[in-house]
């Protein structure tokens, strides 16, 4: 199975977006498709021995859409941006001037006929004049209109367009009648919507321009992003300095990055050290100090220093663009609230013409129903008049019911809020890789925490050393060292550090063996050697004196790890291991206590240790001495209690519960972090980005249900007043229009919300 995204022409409402979503899955081999209205995207996850590009080319052309492949390098997909948004501005403004030309004068001819009373020329001229352009509006600048209505209708996923070009094509109608009644070919009087036919197209017009420049302001996160790369790079080659092309270079290459530059492509510093700004990928507005073997992300700047940098990452393999990527993967996904509104629109249109065409028999059958209205209404609103023949107000009333409803809004409500509050959360280190992750965020009432690495910096170290046996300080970290040199687990890193200090021996290490969650043995210079916890000691058999067990609870009240050492069955030291507390921690705790949430900490840490970090950190309950393994159970007893669970953990020995979790939040640090492994991925180690990412969801959640609020309280509300008559069809159209910009101008503001609280 393939996943890939595509360019998708043509779409200009969530009808379009069914249309799409539906041809797309009509093709052999396509197991998912979700389009994305505000990007103008399609997400397609596909069988590729079964489906190539040209089956869902050929689907999208049949359904009346296009469909292309985007450039996969971030230079290149930056210009194809730009370029895209540009055709479909430029195209937008034209076909709203050319609306306009015409149009404009048709305004003012109109007023000064109907209220300044000046008739410039008879009546049936006028009419005439009237249609004519009209007919220009709707046939010209307005034809991408009538083809996207035409289309719809044809693959039976009517929308937007189709509501417009019904409106539009019946009002010119009455102007052909209303002629052939003045010249006398027809005794049935009839009164001409000619005028406003033009007007509501230009006004749709105005609106599509209005909306695809917001929606493109909407994607500026993603513009940011790319423009974020460097455009060259000074290599080093033959001893000499050579500017080439940021996208020439090779995994291997040695760059110089000197102050003030950019640095041109992820890799690690050979030489040299400097302060770099990350905040453009951190979120972290202060520099971070960077000095040889560290790593360094393409794309941020040397503020100070000079270095030189061996390429790693370049292309698609780069930092910046699997960030780019993640964005638009999580753009081209769906919220769980936004079902109910696909439902609507789904249904929207069929149910907007059957209420226009109710609206009209009610008029023509029953105008006593709705007369009086418009007589009590008449003196006070300009564009009502109750004179108009019973025909005429029938049509009246169902024209603006159709050009008032508007499924524009609702399919725009959703995914905008989520285009431009995913693009902030990268501006900021928030990577969200689904959708839904946001509303879940947004509802969660429990934090679970991880506590080496997330709670703590996560480089343990040893403080103090007990010796229990008669066997020399040198003796005892010879063997230690041997067996710990083994191991990759944080403490035993720690250990083998220390060890290495006082180790005088090299012992050779024989039936090396760990014991997950417990310790690990060795057989060093002939001596068993086993370094665990207390329960593997248990399992040894290993009975501690009572001074042992009085010193190792000292040791974990004050928040320090115990680790036994056992030489050929005998307890031969005690260790202890304290691992330092990030210092935010106990500020960030308080903070999300005081928005509602409920907090735990796992760890496989002894139960002595777990409270005493607890403690310090202001953490409401601990799971302590919890295996990896078991972790997951701990998260799944949560959830069956009702709680919507958040699961902070460093993203590799936490996967299974951040899997398991409601929302997973990976901490990573720069190159390092691990994409898959949780639904929202922090590059920031600072617990302060778990903060900013609760910020940052309850907003665009927020402005979601904002949104959709606007969305469906303009319908409901205008609508029925278009039923009665009341509201005029252009109005109906600018009202329209406006509830769409509306919708994206709101969701805009997430791009200055503040999500710096430690500022």
């Amino acid at each position: 199975m393939k996943e890939q995204i595509y360019l998708v022409g043509g779409m200009h409402c969530s009808g379009c977006v069914n249309s799409v979503e539906k041809a797309m899955k009509s093709v052999q081999g396509v197991e998912a498709a979700t389009v994305n209205l505000a990007a103008g995207t399609a997400t397609i996850r596909y069988n590729e021995d079964q489906t190539g590009f040209k089956d869902l080319a050929r689907a999208a052309e049949r359904a009346g859409y296009s469909i292309e492949e985007r450039r996969k390098e971030g230079s290149g997909r930056l210009q194809e941006k730009r370029d895209r948004d540009r055709k479909l501005l430029e195209g937008a403004r034209r076909r709203m001037t050319r609306a306009w030309w015409v149009t404009g004068p048709v305004m003012v001819w109109m007023f000064l006929d109907m209220v300044v009373g000046i008739h410039l020329t008879g009546h049936f001229r006028m009419e005439l004049a009237m249609t004519a352009s009209a007919l220009y509006v709707i046939l010209f600048p307005g034809s991408e209109t009538l083809k996207g209505a035409w289309r719809s209708m044809r693959s039976l996923s009517p929308n937007m367009d189709v509501l417009i070009a019904i409106g539009t094509v019946a009002s010119v109608g009455t102007g052909f009648a209303a002629l052939m009644h003045h010249a006398g070919w027809i005794d049935f009087p009839m009164h001409s919507f000619a005028g406003i036919a033009a007007m509501i197209m230009a006004f749709h017009l105005t609106g599509r321009y209005i909306e695809t420049k917001s929606r493109g302001h909407a994607s500026d996160a993603i513009t940011k992003l790319l423009t974020l790369e460097a455009e060259t790079a000074r290599v080093r080659r033959n001893g000499e300095e050579v500017v080439v092309p940021a996208r020439d270079l090779l995994p291997g290459d040695q760059v110089v990055v000197r102050e003030g530059e950019k640095i041109p492509a992820d890799g690690k510093i050979t030489e040299g050290e400097g302060t770099v700004n990350e905040s453009m990928v951190t979120g972290e507005s202060m520099p971070v100090h960077k000095k040889a073997s560290g790593q360094v992300i393409g794309g941020t700047v040397n503020v100070e220093g000079w270095l030189l940098v061996t390429v790693e990452r370049v292309g698609e393999e780069s930092f910046l663009n699997r960030v780019v990527q993640l964005v638009e993967e999580a753009q081209g996904t769906r919220v769980p609230i936004q079902e109910t509104a696909d439902r609507v629109t789904a249904i929207f249109v069929p149910v907007v013409l059957l209420l226009s065409l109710v609206t009209f028999l009610l008029w023509a059958m029953v105008p006593g129903l709705f007369l009086p209205v418009l007589e009590w209404a008449a003196p006070f609103v300009p564009w009502v008049q109750p004179e108009m023949g019973t025909i005429s107000l029938a049509f009246y009333a169902s024209l603006a019911v159709l050009v008032i409803a508007c499924p524009c809004a609702l399919g725009l409500a959703t995914p905008t809020a989520l285009m431009v509050g995913s693009g902030r959360g990268a501006e900021s280190g928030i990577l969200i890789r689904r959708g839904e992750a946001i509303q879940l965020l947004s509802e969660a009432t429990h934090i679970v925490f991880d506590k080496t690495g997330t709670l703590t910096v996560g480089e343990p170290s040893v403080t103090d050393v007990h010796l229990t046996g008669v066997q020399s300080r040198e003796d005892l970290f010879s063997r230690i060292f041997a067996v710990e040199q083994q191991s990759t687990h944080p403490l035993a890193r720690a250990i083998y550090r220390y060890a290495e200090l006082f180790s005088t021996k090299r012992h050779e290490l024989e039936g090396y063996r760990t014991h997950t969650g417990l310790g690990v043995e060795g057989v060093a210079g002939g001596v068993r050697t086993v370094i665990g916890n207390r329960r593997l000691m248990e399992r040894e058999g290993v009975k501690l004196d009572g001074e042992e067990v009085e010193m190792a609870e000292s040791l974990e009240s004050d928040g320090k790890s115990v680790v036994y050492v056992l030489l050929d069955g005998e307890v031969g030291a005690l260790l202890a291991l304290a691992d330092q507390l990030k210092p935010e921690a106990k500020e960030v705790m308080q903070r999300l206590h005081s928005m509602g949430l409920q907090s735990s900490m796992l760890t496989g840490d002894n139960q002595r240790v777990a409270e005493a970090v607890a403690a310090r950190v202001g953490v409401g309950h601990v799971m302590a001495e919890v295996l990896p393994d078991a972790k997951e159970a701990e998260i799944r007893k949560l959830k069956d209690k009702g709680a919507v669970v958040v699961m902070v953990g460093d993203g590799i020995n936490d996967a299974p519960a951040l899997a398991r979790a409601d929302v997973g939040l990976a901490l990573g640090t720069g190159t390092d972090v691990a994409i898959e492994s949780g639904s929202i991925v922090l590059v920031d180690g600072s617990l302060y980005a778990v903060e900013r990412s609760l910020l940052l969801a309850r907003a665009t959640f927020r402005k979601i249900r904002q949104n959709l609020f606007w969305a469906y309280f303009y319908n409901v509300v205008m609508i029925p007043l278009a039923i009665i008559g009341l509201m005029h069809p252009v109005l109906a159209e600018a009202a329209m229009a406006l509830s769409s910009v509306n919708v994206i101008a709101n969701s805009r503001r997430l791009a200055s919300i503040r999500l710096n609280p430690e500022s």
